[in-house]
């Protein structure tokens, strides 16, 4: 897929040294930058998603189950 970005200069300059450094092309190093930059982010929202989960009121353990694992835990060697 092709697409048109408009960058600083600065960035420009940095992406073309960097990318001739690397011995990749110009698409080859925007791409991966946008997977990695895509991929943190994924992270973030799944730590997010899960931040709020956990974090409501009703994120304890209904009573059987903590009863379960409490069982459990204290039989572990810590």
């Amino acid at each position: 897929m092709k697409t048109a970005v408009s960058l600083p200069n600065e960035t420009y300059e940095s992406a073309e040294k960097l990318a001739k450094r690397l011995g990749k092309s110009r698409s080859e190093l925007y791409a991966q930058a946008i997977n990695d930059y895509l991929s943190r982010n994924s992270d973030q929202l799944v730590r997010e998603s899960l931040d709020k989960i956990y974090s409501g009121d009703d994120s304890r353990l209904d009573s059987p189950l903590e009863t379960m694992q409490l069982k459990t835990l204290s039989k572990e060697e810590w």
